[in-house]
């Protein structure tokens, strides 16, 4: 089963009189349950795919097919209700709400979704059980450490049971120990059936997933 197929999917931007070429002619299958780890240096189209990938943007051209729903030409509000079944985000920087404890971070794509507040509540606390912060539930990020606010996220990620994780330099801000732990939680996901997709600049880390896709200057020079 496919869980992501793009064909032929170019993005530009107009910069003043000039058109930038971020993405150009991208053809790419993902199958359901894969890993991948995205690489290619900076400019060279990673956070743009990202973001088509994730219904953050459009295809100027091209389709995109997500979990066999063609997105490609959805209106906003659709791509939003899309990210919110279909998508889980982690990001480098964490991006919680200071203002909510961990419990309240990881409810918040619940309530958008309408589950009622009871479920939202269990739901988060499982989850954040889950990840090892069953004591944390009351904390709000500044009182996490930088490992502890990575997990909060995943959680977050993980609220309304999305086929597709997105992680975007998700041990990037965290020390060895952190960041080990945040990839055995996201290979855990990979084995319950989730997509990963994930950028990296660490070889270690990217040898680890079961397949490469490199990307240089909008287009896709490796993808076995």
């Amino acid at each position: 089963m496919t869980m992501i197929e793009l064909e032929q999917v170019s993005r530009h931007y107009a910069s003043g009189a000039r058109c930038v070429r971020a993405l150009s002619d991208v053809t790419l299958q993902i199958a359901a349950g894969e890993y991948i780890a995205l690489l290619g240096p900076s400019g060279s189209g990673k956070s743009t795919l990202m973001h088509v990938l994730g219904c953050l943007d459009r295809p100027t051209a091209g389709t995109y097919r997500l979990d066999g729903v063609d997105v490609a030409a959805r209106d906003a509000p659709e791509l939003a209700a899309i990210r919110n079944r279909k998508v889980g985000f982690v990001f480098q920087r964490f991006h919680l709400m200071p203002r909510l404890n961990a419990q309240e971070n990881v409810a918040l794509p619940l309530r958008l979704a309408g589950v009622g507040r009871v479920e939202r509540a269990d739901r988060a606390a499982a989850l954040l059980e889950r990840m090892g912060l069953a004591g944390r539930l009351d904390h709000r990020p500044h009182q996490l450490s930088g490992g502890e606010q990575q997990r909060v996220a995943v959680a977050r990620a993980l609220a309304n049971r999305p086929p597709l994780i997105l992680a975007d330099e998700p041990t990037g801000n965290l020390d060895s120990q952190s960041g080990a732990g945040i990839v055995r939680l996201l290979e855990d996901l990979v084995e319950e059936g989730h997509t990963l997709v994930m950028v990296t600049h660490d070889p270690a880390l990217s040898r680890r997933a079961r397949r490469i896709v490199r990307l240089k200057d909008g287009q896709v020079v490796t993808a076995p």
